[in-house]
């Protein structure tokens, strides 16, 4: 008799667990990042009351006879790898995993792991949460600014004092494409075919070159053509250089002289049987350097820049994009700054505008002067057993014993298979109607509970008064 009322008292405290698991469940339903728990019960020590028998030739076997002593929590688990919804937000440094894995946050040197991904920057650039704790994972390598170094995990400072601003660069390399028709008027005509480009010197500031391409009357077949610097000016349309003597072979003022392959023009040589570009300058040459110097001390030479430890001097610009084709009279012909896979423009100084993350995790700053830098990445931390991390407030966990170890340098999202959406949060994984049912299954579980101890009290009462 006594033990059916123990039994009930069981009863009642695991499903009154159970309706505290589903309340705070339900409570953060529109908590982001949250991972929903549930809880499995199990059968307490039986009591034996016979043991079981086995059979004989005269008399078959018996089972045992035990009773039950209730019921108590086997194990509450959190969902923790199950992905809730994702929610919009367009702020870039919102973040939510596709996946297992888990941001890995710092504070004091502790690291400890989220899957909550609304961060921001604080006053000194770097990369936190909403309550402080710095993201952690892997800086740019200083000797290839282009490629992560996966070390140990550290603190990213995307908007410091040092990414806030893009470093101007000089213009290396130009190419001329276009066509060239041989009919084209303006190619024999004083003033020739216009042609322009622009450019960026060390310090960032801009400049126009101004061509001019005419036709050499001295070859019959239309095959050779002359390049002729006329000028170049700054950003304010001013002539720090020009063409005060047609008879020299360079152009100076402004104390600058500017050449191209050594001299004011050079030419251009074509196939005359099919069109084809041949040369330039000189036979088997594709390219010709244009160079803008200081012709005293006191001119900075602002042409002349450092690239991998090494000084460039000028421009070197391709002609072999050129053609010579019939088009209708008009030529084409054009010069474009940088090479054709856009490298070596050159670039003013520019300011971040915009932080872009992609599905790996690599931070890249976008500048006002086009450039797109790599800042670091965000890694990530997996475990051999995630359900066995411990919940420690704030949507933060640690780990455990059973969950696996921390090695300190994490992984990349991707290696696993995963993805990192930027702009989006990620929601609580709570489902409301599979809560509800299990509310309901609870409280009628723990309404026959109580039954156990009334009835058992009833009984109880029956005995008693056996004896009026």
């Amino acid at each position: 008799m006594m033990r059916s009322l123990y039994s009930g008292v069981a009863g009642l405290k695991t499903h009154q667990t159970k309706m505290d698991v589903i309340g705070n469940n339900i409570a953060n339903v529109n908590t982001i990042g949250f991972k929903s728990s549930s809880v499995l019960f199990r059968d307490v020590l039986y009591q034996t009351t016979s043991t079981a028998t086995g059979a004989t030739a005269s008399t078959g076997g018996t089972n045992a006879s035990q009773i039950g002593l209730g019921t108590q929590v086997s194990s509450i688990q959190t969902s923790v790898t199950d992905n809730g919804a994702a929610q919009s937000t367009n702020n870039p440094y919102d973040l939510m995993l596709n996946g297992e894995d888990f941001f890995i946050v710092s504070r004091g040197g502790v690291n400890n792991f989220t899957k909550v991904g609304n961060f921001s920057v604080d006053g000194a650039g770097c990369l936190v949460t909403s309550n402080g704790y710095q993201v952690m994972g892997w800086q740019v390598d200083p000797e290839n600014p282009s490629e992560i170094k996966k070390d140990t995990v550290s603190a990213l400072y995307p908007e410091s004092e040092a990414n806030k601003v893009s470093s101007p660069e000089q213009t290396t390399d130009a190419y001329m494409t276009g066509n060239i028709d041989l009919t084209d008027p303006d190619l024999t005509s004083v003033d020739g075919v216009a042609i322009s480009m622009s450019i960026y010197d060390a310090l960032g500031y801009s400049y126009t070159v101004k061509f001019k391409l005419t036709q050499d009357e001295n070859q019959p077949d239309k095959s050779l053509y002359n390049l002729e610097i006329m000028s170049v000016k700054d950003a304010n349309n001013v002539e720090i250089l020009g063409a005060d003597d047609a008879a020299t072979d360079d152009i100076e003022e402004g104390g600058y002289t500017a050449t191209i392959a050594g001299k004011n023009s050079i030419q251009i040589k074509f196939d005359p049987d099919n069109g084809s570009f041949e040369y330039v300058g000189e036979a088997d040459m594709s390219t010709a350097l244009l160079e803008i110097t200081p012709n005293s001390a006191d001119k900075g030479d602002v042409f002349t820049s450092i690239v991998n430890g090494e000084p460039v001097d000028g421009i070197t610009v391709d002609f072999s994009n050129l053609t010579r084709y019939e088009s209708d009279g008009q030529s084409t012909a054009k010069m474009v700054r940088g090479t054709t896979d856009s490298m070596g423009c050159g670039r003013s100084m520019g300011a971040l505008s915009d932080v872009s993350i992609d599905t790996s995790g690599k931070i890249f700053g976008v500048y006002t002067n086009g450039e797109t830098k790599l800042l670091g990445q965000i890694a990530v931390a997996r475990f051999t057993n995630p359900m066995a991390l411990e919940s420690i407030g704030d949507s933060m966990y640690t780990t455990t014993q059973n969950s696996g170890d921390f090695d300190g340098i994490g992984t990349s999202v991707d290696d696993g298979g995963g993805s990192m959406s930027q702009g989006v949060l990620e929601m609580s994984n709570v489902d409301l109607s599979a809560e509800f049912t299990e509310m309901i299954t609870t409280q009628r579980g723990f309404q026959a509970n109580s039954r156990i101890i009334t009835t058992s009290d009833t009984m109880l009462e029956e005995l008693v008064n056996l004896k009026r």
